[in-house]
């Protein structure tokens, strides 16, 4: 089951692009990102009617990188790179994690988790095919975007919120909250959705941004952050799949391998956690974090 659940993050964000093309085209991307963020937000606390799960500066710190400042980088670079080469930076975050945590925590890379790492990024750069030419400011953005989620991944790992619905929620508000300034300057005041981009709109509040965020946040506490960031691999390939089935999209067959790989690095991570649980079962020792 929390696998399960784990792997519903990656999934609906990997929907992002198909819904964006099908309905949200006529969007700015700059106040989509409000829409994404605000709304889910809100509706969540509709339903908790829940307070801050931490204390204001915490909750301030983490919406701000994992929420507002992600979404903003994550717009500059799709501005001014491909969605192959920007999936690929974004596909780091794994490696990005263990590079932090070796930093800041002296945690050195588990050999097992960083050989599902590079397998998995391997995978993913022979699915999106990733183009030479690349924009150094839109690469620089969007490594840290990267940077931005992997860090408040720590967070919530390390503050240990046992309100993970709450935690999403407020995350969700006040990181909309802070994004509707720079929407308002960049894109000026927001304008009425079409009838057409409605169904779009539902999917990518409820689904995409309330379910996949509480989802991944989820992951974060149960699985921890190196398992769940392996587990966003399925993000492009949820992306690639849809556009082949929704959007006409082909795929070749260095791609068909890359899908290979990604998969070859889940199925490596789960069942190798399998057989490592009778031993851990039999332990007292706590499992370090």
């Amino acid at each position: 089951m929390h696998y399960f659940i784990a792997i519903l993050a990656p999934i609906f964000w990997g929907s992002t692009y198909s819904a964006v093309a099908l309905y949200l085209g006529d969007l700015s991307p700059y106040w989509m990102a409000v829409w994404r963020a605000l709304p889910a937000g809100i509706l969540m606390l509709l339903i908790s009617r829940r307070g801050l799960p931490l204390s204001l500066p915490k909750m301030l710190a983490v919406s701000f990188f994992n929420i507002a400042a992600f979404f903003l980088l994550l717009f500059i670079a799709a501005y001014r790179l491909p969605g192959a080469v920007a999936g690929t930076l974004g596909a780091t975050l794994p490696l990005v994690l263990m590079l932090l945590q070796w930093l800041t925590e002296g945690k050195r890379p588990e050999p097992k988790m960083l050989g599902l790492a590079i397998l998995g990024l391997m995978g993913v750069g022979l699915l999106l095919n990733p183009s030479t030419d690349i924009d150094w400011v839109g690469a620089g953005a969007m490594l840290l975007a990267t940077f931005f989620v992997a860090q408040s991944t720590l967070w919530m790992k390390r503050w240990e919120a046992k309100d993970i619905f709450g935690l999403t929620a407020w995350q969700l508000v006040l990181g909309g909250a802070m994004l509707i300034p720079f929407a308002w300057s960049l894109a000026g005041p927001p304008q009425a959705p079409t009838l057409h981009a409605v169904p779009g709109l539902i999917w990518v509040i409820v689904l995409n941004t309330a379910v996949g965020y509480w989802a991944y946040i989820r992951s974060i506490t149960v699985l921890g952050p190196n398992r769940q960031s392996i587990i966003m691999f399925l993000n492009p390939l949820t992306a690639v799949t849809l556009g082949v089935l929704w959007i006409d999209e082909t795929l070749q067959p260095l791609q068909w391998l890359g899908i290979a790989m990604i998969l070859a690095s889940l199925l490596w991570m789960k069942f190798s956690d399998k057989l490592t649980l009778p031993r851990s079962a039999k332990s007292a020792v706590v499992p370090s974090r």
